[in-house]
């Protein structure tokens, strides 16, 4: 029954000739070693260097490569990992003592040099990190022992330890950039044993590492763009997880066929429409407030996401400490939105004709969801006389084009939004590529004002009266038009046992999966 219902949804989308390939493909799959859990994802990671990786698959492939000071748990909570604990003397400074005995996979053991390094080069501007902004209130980092390290600030900086969250790469090696990246080297629960740059990332348990070696052999990132393809290597049986990478419309048959685990959870995603406040006609905020009164957030949610998310108005999550519920919010409204275009100037030059008002690029990558929302967004911008034209490029090509602000419009998500403070790396008017993330342009000297403080007032409320006012100033400038936030789905094979989803969509949980053996 799964099989057909898969085949059908194929058949739709690619035809007979391209179904007969596909199942050419899955027919000459070998199952996975049995003790290898096989996840398939849909981009290729740029980096497997935590200084540098930005990406969502990066990020989740390094936190399982490389052990980090701290972590922050499912309640959002700041807790231990390779450092034991840690003590603030004072409001500049923090000290940490660390695990003894941890090792880096090359079997040298880490170290509060590694530690100190490892920022330092972060802060070093040669290596071009994008978190160097970040870090800029270290004013220097001191090494009082093996295991004993401090931080010392310029200024009082609320979110530095959540900010912690950073693999520690090894100073012996790290050093040498080229090489490190190529073979990285960290002291987490698996090891790197070999990248094939677009077609897979192999790792295997590392047998020492600090908390007990996993229970599985090792893990194997497999990339494959096309969901068609996941889907039946995943009915073949030659998958065994795919995580936020599945249609929605195919969810009911891979639970009915009792071969799947489909586990649904909330998650601190957030996804968003991304406008080039540089572009002319995007600088006028009266046409970015068009587009946001366009788009019918609901309607996508229930169509193509099966509505498994909720429709956002900020960065924050509901149930996030600092959410301000009271701001500026865009119901679909494609009248205002029309209202709002004649008002910039863009009136129609042809009544009801088929002349547009406007005509606006949008780039995504070859995600087939990502294509489908495009589409949409398309037809419901075509409705208030805004033409656009999709461009749909490979991921690496697609991310570059982002990073270095080549667009007018895009959709991306931000992936495990925990601290408020993101709103600085991507709204501060200092935080433009490469020392951070404020890629659309957006200048606003009062939400840069209120984002220093943020950073440093110590006391919640004090906190989250700030970013209160920061949220109305953002949602009322609109650099991102909010879309929502989506669930967690994750397709597990039955063979897979324990895993459980993290709201932050992180991997951390395969440490401790096992497999069902034949």
């Amino acid at each position: 029954m799964l099989r057909w219902a898969v085949m059908r949804a194929v058949a739709m989308r690619v035809g007979r000739l391209g179904l007969a390939v596909l199942l050419l493909v899955t027919a000459c799959s070998s199952p996975p070693p049995p003790g290898t859990l096989i996840i398939a994802v849909e981009s290729a990671p740029m980096t497997l260097d935590p200084r540098l990786a930005t990406d969502a698959y990066s990020e989740r492939i390094t936190q399982l490569l490389y052990g980090s000071l701290v972590r922050v748990d499912a309640a959002f909570h700041v807790v231990p990992e390779l450092a034991l604990s840690w003590t603030q003397p004072d409001p500049l400074t923090y000290r940490f003592m660390l695990r003894r005995g941890v090792l880096f996979h090359d079997g040298r053991e880490l170290t509060a040099e590694d530690v100190r390094y490892t920022f330092d080069s972060i802060l070093d501007p040669p290596t071009a990190s994008p978190y160097r902004s970040i870090y800029g209130m270290i004013d220097r980092v001191s090494v009082l022992g093996p295991y004993e390290i401090e931080f010392h600030l310029s200024k009082p900086h609320a979110p530095f330890l959540v900010n912690l969250v950073r693999g520690i790469v090894p100073a012996h090696l790290a050093a040498q950039r080229d090489e490190f990246a190529r073979h990285p080297v960290g002291s987490g629960p698996f090891r790197l044993v070999r990248w094939v740059s677009d077609e897979r990332v192999e790792l295997a348990a590392f047998d020492h590492y600090y908390a007990g070696a996993p229970a599985i052999d090792g893990v194997t990132v497999r990339i494959i763009p096309d969901e068609t393809i996941r889907l039946l290597e995943l009915q073949k049986g030659t998958i065994d997880l795919i995580q936020n990478a599945v249609t929605s419309e195919l969810l009911p048959p891979l639970k009915a066929s009792g071969r799947f685990q489909v586990v649904t959870s909330p998650s601190a995603t957030y996804t968003y429409l991304g406008m080039n406040l540089r572009d002319p006609p995007l600088a006028d905020v009266r046409v970015r407030r068009a587009i946001a009164l366009a788009i019918d957030r609901p309607s996508i949610i229930r169509t193509l996401l099966g509505g498994l998310a909720e429709a956002a108005a900020g960065l924050l999550p509901p149930a996030h400490w600092a959410y301000e519920p009271d701001v500026a919010r865009y119901d679909h409204d494609p009248e205002t939105a029309r209202r709002l275009l004649d008002e910039a100037g863009l009136t129609d030059p042809d009544g009801a004709g088929p002349k547009p008002r406007l005509r606006l690029t949008f780039d995504t990558s070859q995600n087939e969801l990502a294509r489908r929302i495009a589409e949409v967004i398309q037809q419901q911008l075509a409705q208030v006389g805004i033409e656009m034209t999709i461009r749909s490029h490979e991921w690496g090509a697609f991310y570059a084009d982002i990073k270095a602000g080549r667009f007018q419009l895009y959709t991306l998500s931000w992936v495990g939004v925990v601290e408020p403070d993101l709103y600085y790396e991507i709204f501060h008017s200092s935080s433009r590529p490469p020392n951070g993330s404020n890629r659309n342009g957006y200048v606003n000297p009062v939400a840069d004002r209120l984002l220093e403080q943020g950073r440093q007032a110590a006391a919640p409320e004090a906190r989250r009266a700030v970013y209160r006012d920061v949220q109305r100033i953002v949602a009322n400038d609109l650099p991102y038009v909010s879309l929502w936030y989506p669930e967690n789905v994750v397709v597990l094979s039955n063979r897979v046992k324990g895993f459980v989803p993290s709201p932050s969509g992180d991997w951390l949980g395969l440490a401790r999966v096992t497999l069902r053996r034949p």
